[in-house]
């Protein structure tokens, strides 16, 4: 089988994709487009940007096709060995997980725009990249001559994007027996010296942790856009990650440490999802939802050990690495949908809203929650094993005695493993935090205690956030309300998240609600509120007594020995 990729007018954004399909000997023939894709773990409806659609025999003849559902398409054969189809896709959305044309560049991520037969999925394939000669190719597929490539299988064919371009721009470094490769793309003036120095401790690290790496190289595919953006999928050999504003991605005091921060975390992905598979998802199903409940595993230890390897590798200090932990107490503690859905549960519906905030306190997140319980877990395993394992060990446990043999991990082998490794009961976080909704403080604090730290809470500085129960951001010059604690004041008099608020006390809001709100703390506030359906409500708030949101803190209170093992 192979695909052939081409363009005739790379700003009008469609891509010509002809996929030639040898070998068959049936009456019909079925090919399916991808409706579900890793990395993202949702669905995606890609066939809407299929425009053109036809079936040939291998002399130019048409076949009868038709549409069976959405992403699914039936060929009547009439005898042909070979079928050719030649479709197009639009491809106009620049993301970490999308595909994208211009005359700048050629962007592919092939689970988005490749056809595929469902029983032939597991069969090598090529593919031809007719693209201008002087194009650069920014892939971790294989290639057989220039812009050709040969892969083992469907799988590899779309876990493995490309951007192909002849402005991308290139550094190699080696570390542990292995071929980094910084691809960037876009308007970039990346330092290869900082970038190679600290990309190489991150690496080296997390080498170790495994004992080694399961590929023989490894692409960093860099989109750089020119206003803010912040998104990384993780891949086979590689992930995507789209950053921007260009100007401060090799800021040390702006972007650059959330360059460092995905970047880490993708590169763990290598090992934590691509190997270490939920058994749900092996082999991955490309038609339909791939439910797991480990979206905690997954995500929220790669979170966790994407922070940690900062630190244990010397690129972050430990300022920045609280920093980190810091952005997690604050996610967990003012997301109210903790209360209501467990991690596990989250992850098993996360493809129903996928990554936006969907309905408000529904469910809590696999990265933030995933971590934290990620973090109490290890330090659970250190207290059982007089400091002797680690999370660090469960995870390469998963490795050598899952992933390399070809099985995936379900949730019950997860607790088992740390069982065996811990020598007690994993029941309280497993049954209480990964699969319930109990508070995690008093354990947080526990764990922090443990090495030698501890959690700060005190009120918001805000004076709406504190005393009047509500949260609000700021989109086109316009104060929404963005979230509000249950039961507070806020809510009572009936304040919803999604408002608009225009005043305060007859002031109008430009961006600086709490200096208002601040400066009227004494008084009854009244807020002229724009509803949903336009109608513009005037709602009294008067200060409470009590502190709603908090800000919480980590706080290291000592140099213990605890934490010297911990932050190895």
């Amino acid at each position: 089988m192979k695909y052939i990729v081409s363009y005739q007018k790379p700003n009008s954004h469609y891509i010509d994709i002809e996929f030639i399909i040898d070998n068959v000997n049936s009456d019909t023939l079925n090919l399916q487009l991808p409706a579900w894709r890793p990395g993202r773990y949702e669905l995606g409806n890609f066939a809407k940007n299929v425009q053109k659609w036809a079936a040939f025999d291998e002399n130019g003849n048409n076949l009868f096709s038709k549409k069976i559902t959405k992403d699914l398409w039936e060929v009547e054969t009439q005898g042909n060995n070979k079928i050719h189809i030649k479709y197009n896709y639009f491809a106009n959305e620049i993301n970490a997980g999308s595909s994208y044309l211009d005359d700048k560049q050629l962007y592919i991520n092939g689970v988005n725009c490749f056809l595929y037969v469902p029983d032939r999925i597991d069969e090598k394939c090529e593919l031809e990249l007719q693209i201008p000669s002087d194009y650069t190719v920014a892939s971790g597929l294989v290639e057989t001559s220039k812009h050709k490539y040969l892969c083992n299988d469907f799988h590899e064919l779309v876990d493995c994007p490309l951007i192909a371009s002849k402005t991308v721009q290139h550094h190699l470094y080696h570390e542990s027996g292995v071929d980094f490769h910084l691809w960037f793309q876009g308007e970039c003036k990346p330092n290869w010296e900082l970038l190679e120095t600290d990309f190489r401790k991150f690496s080296k690290v997390q080498i170790e942790a495994f004992g080694d790496f399961p590929t023989k190289e490894y692409h960093f595919l860099f989109q750089i856009l020119t206003h803010k953006a912040y998104h990384g999928v993780e891949h086979y050999n590689s992930t995507v990650i789209l950053l921007g504003p260009s100007y401060d991605i090799m800021n040390k005091e702006g972007w650059y440490e959330e360059l460092l921060g995905v970047s880490c975390h993708e590169l763990y992905h290598t090992w934590n999802v691509k190997q270490i598979r939920p058994i749900e998802m092996v082999p991955y199903n490309y038609s339909k939802e791939n439910y797991t409940y480990l979206g905690y595993l997954d995500e929220g230890v790669t979170t966790y050990y994407g922070d940690k390897h900062l630190f244990t590798s010397g690129v972050f200090n430990w300022d920045q690495y609280a920093k980190t932990f810091n952005q997690l107490l604050s996610r967990h503690y003012n997301n109210f949908g903790v209360n209501n859905y467990s991690v596990s549960q989250s992850s098993f519906d996360t493809w129903l809203d996928g990554y936006v905030k969907g309905t408000p306190r529904r469910k809590s997140s696999i990265y933030t929650e995933g971590a934290l319980i990620a973090f109490m877990t290890d330090i659970f395993i250190l207290k059982n094993t007089n400091n002797k394992k680690s999370l660090e060990v469960v995870m390469k446990t998963l490795y050598q005695n899952f992933a390399k043999n070809g099985k995936g991990v379900s949730d019950l082998d997860y607790k088992n493993t740390i069982e065996q490794l811990a020598g007690v009961s994993y029941d309280e976080i497993y049954t209480n935090f990964l699969h319930g909704t109990e508070d995690y403080t008093t354990k947080l604090k526990e764990s922090l205690n443990y090495i030698g730290c501890d959690l700060k809470i005190e009120a918001s500085k805000n004076h709406n956030e504190a005393y009047l129960g509500f949260t609000v951001r700021y989109e086109n010059n316009k104060c929404i309300v963005d979230n509000i604690y249950p039961n507070s004041i806020a809510e009572e008099n009936g304040l919803s998240i999604n408002d608009e608020l225009i005043a305060i006390n007859g002031v109008k809001i430009n961006n600086d609600l709490t200096q208002w709100s601040h400066y009227f703390k004494a008084d009854e506030i009244a807020l002229s509120v724009k509803r949903e359906l336009g109608v513009i409500e005037k709602i009294k708030l008067k200060g409470a007594d009590i502190s709603y949101f908090k800000n919480y803190t980590i706080i290291k209170t000592e140099e213990s020995e605890n934490f010297k093992i911990w932050s190895k």
